[in-house]
């Protein structure tokens, strides 16, 4: 079809020139609130201060289960009861139940291929509030599916108590040479990696009621707190390292190692609790052909396991503030030689993440080797060795594992805070400051990708960028707040809102109320722009005149979000006494000069910036020195010009 001439003239590439003029844009600066968040507001379960409201209130799961690993035939059957704790002042007709291990059949959604295929889970009873459901009419729906509704014969009374019993088995996906697990899996018939394995009750809150959204792969968990008492029967011989305390150890373990466990908090020394010479009946556990290993959890949204007849066990300690020394347990496969620089980063990631945030919560952490490179679970991580792995699955100890956080819809809370506080960590670890410049500014070359969607899109269905949105967006965003108000400000706000939501369940606007609130500051702006938009600011000086003794400098904002102006102003080395200015902070023949972003509020896209040092020589002027700021082409934030830069991909990361 031909098109007509008005069309072709409006559809005419706009000139750079002609993009400096372009008309004045609106400043949106409020946040966006949705059904849900409001909701909450208006019952009293959220709060616009960013904490919990006065009538605030969360779902709680305890769990009693049973469970046998058949190493020959990679199976793992289980049975568990579920105290269900409804505190909300509505009463439960029905239960969701995830049953996560579906995932590897052919039958469900996926966001991405998995190693394998199993059968999934094969539900043999089921019984609610003590009455018996028939498993056998359930099984052919239960097995399609991630997420079953079950009907209630008998409700949960608003703040009353429910039962949920369940009997099942699963085979253990079986993991190729070479290839890595879908967060779990199992090496051959003699190493075993469990995670989402058991029937879970789905998260119930405030906001939404049932938490409806699948398992897909990509995104992760959304769970209820409560406690978890586990035993697991294994072969003997085998060693075992799973969420929760050990506590039947004179059941399970030869005097020798137990003796030997006692002695892990005594240095920061990583200790050999079982050698490669000690494995097995008789030498690592007590003779026979089974024993059940018994593990408590309090406090915890999930439970995982490990075990395997080849691992080898070392221990060491971390020191957590108000609590004191912890083990550290690593078990891992002989050949894992790297495991044993892995105890000293262990310990850092612990130490420095309860200093920066708020105190690790529990008695002891354990690390497991396994086809799984890189996951993690209350208490536990599954991961191999190196810092940049260990640091990173340790970090989610705080979240989601302390503050329960929606992983599966706003896997940025978890994800994207974890990659942030990985760079301090770090750096801290090799001794040297942390090095948050230049992060924000990134952010603006990658703006505008058609195929980035805004960060509070449901991460299930967040499309080819997912690993950027979850992962990457959320420290170049910190990284411009902190510009704006500071690092120490930013980090020390983040320690108090997760103190706050400790064992809770805060959502992306109980962050964003809590930490304006805590800067005094009204950013709705900045949330509205980085969290609800794909939009970068692009600023850029546009012109630089000199009159007398007075500079004006011409900054244009190209982007949709504003920002500050931060202009570096340097000076000749010689020459007359460089006046102070009050928005200004010199520094020899630098100076430091800040406007707040409200210059942009009235709508027009340059700010006028007025230099009055005096008569000394200006040399050069670099806006956004510090590269906070999401910027397409830094190369024109610089007076005299600079050259262009290469355009930036988005990045990918682990769990």
């Amino acid at each position: 079809m031909r098109t007509p001439a008005l069309l072709l003239a409006a559809l005419t590439v706009v000139s750079p020139l002609a993009a400096q003029q372009q008309p004045e844009r609106a400043i949106r600066r409020t946040i966006p609130i949705t059904r849900s968040i409001q909701r909450g507001l208006e019952a009293g379960t959220r709060d616009s201060t960013g904490q919990p409201g006065a009538r605030y209130w969360q779902l709680r799961t305890d769990y009693a289960i049973e469970a046998r690993l058949d190493p020959a035939t990679g199976i793992v059957s289980g049975r568990e009861t579920v105290l269900i704790t409804n505190p909300s002042d509505t009463e439960l007709k029905d239960l969701g139940i995830r049953l996560d291990q579906n995932l590897f059949t052919s039958k469900v959604a996926r966001s991405r291929p998995v190693t394998t295929n199993t059968s999934g889970m094969s539900i043999t009873r089921v019984r609610a509030n003590g009455r018996e459901l028939n498993a056998d009419s359930l099984s052919p729906r239960w097995n399609s599916t991630t997420l079953v509704r079950v009907r209630l014969e008998t409700p949960i009374p608003a703040g009353g108590t429910g039962t949920l019993e369940v009997s099942w088995a699963m085979k253990v996906p079986v993991i190729p040479e070479g290839m890595r697990g879908d967060r779990m899996g199992a090496w051959g018939n003699s190493l075993f990696q469990l995670a989402q394995w058991y029937p879970r009750v789905a998260n119930y809150d405030d906001l939404r009621g049932w938490d409806n959204d699948p398992y897909m792969s990509s995104s992760e968990f959304y769970n209820n707190f409560g406690t978890f008492d586990v035993r697991i029967d294994v072969p003997a011989g085998w060693l075992v390292g799973a969420t929760g305390q050990l506590v039947n150890s004179g059941d399970v373990l030869t005097p020798t190692v137990r003796d030997r466990l006692a002695r892990a908090t005594a240095s920061d020394s990583q200790i050999v609790i079982v050698g490669p010479e000690e494995r097995g009946a008789g030498k690592a556990t007590l003779a026979g052909d089974r024993l059940v290993w018994h593990f408590l959890a309090d406090s915890v949204a999930d439970f995982a396991w490990a075990a395997s007849i080849d691992y080898v066990w070392d221990a060491t300690r971390a020191t957590i503030p108000g609590r004191g020394a912890i083990p550290v347990y690593l078990l891992y496969m002989p050949e894992s030689t790297r495991y044993k620089e892995t105890g000293a980063m262990a310990r850092h990631a612990l130490e420095f993440y309860s200093k920066l945030w708020m105190p690790y919560a529990w008695p002891v952490f354990t690390q497991v080797d396994g086809p799984e490179g890189g996951m993690e679970y209350p208490m536990l991580t599954m991961s191999g060795p190196g810092f940049g792995v260990t640091d990173h699955e340790i970090g989610h100890q705080w979240w989601p594992m302390m503050v329960g956080v929606n992983e599966t819809w706003y896997g940025w809370m978890d994800e994207g805070f974890n990659s942030y506080m990985n760079i301090l960590s770090g750096a801290a670890f090799q001794g040297r400051p942390a090095v948050l410049d230049g992060v924000g500014q990134r952010y603006g070359r990658i703006s505008g990708n058609e195929y980035e969607l805004n960060m509070m899109t449901d991460a299930n269905f967040s499309g080819p960028m997912y690993s950027f949105t979850t992962y990457g967006k959320a420290p170049m965003m910190l990284s411009m707040l902190g510009g704006i108000v500071g690092d120490s400000a930013v980090t020390r706000a983040m320690s108090n809102y997760a103190m706050t939501w400790r064992f809770r369940h805060p959502s992306p606007w109980d962050f964003m109320f809590s930490m304006s609130r805590q800067f005094s500051t009204d950013l709705g702006w900045f949330w509205y722009y980085w969290l609800f938009t794909t939009e970068s600011s692009d600023g850029s000086i546009a012109a630089v005149t000199t009159r007398g003794d007075r500079t004006e400098v011409t900054v244009h904002q190209a982007g949709e979000m504003p920002s500050p102006v931060v202009l570096k102003v340097e000076f000749a080395a010689d020459g007359p006494p460089i006046k102070p200015m009050k928005n200004a902070v010199i520094d020899g023949n630098t100076a430091t000069v800040t406007w707040p972003v409200d210059v942009w509020f009235g709508g027009s896209r340059t700010f006028v910036a007025p230099l009055a040092f005096g008569k000394r020589t200006i040399e050069k002027i670099t806006l956004d020195p510090h590269g906070r700021f999401p910027d397409q082409n830094p190369a024109d934030n610089t007076w005299p010009a600079a050259a262009a830069s290469a355009p930036e991909t988005a990045p990918t990361s682990p769990h």
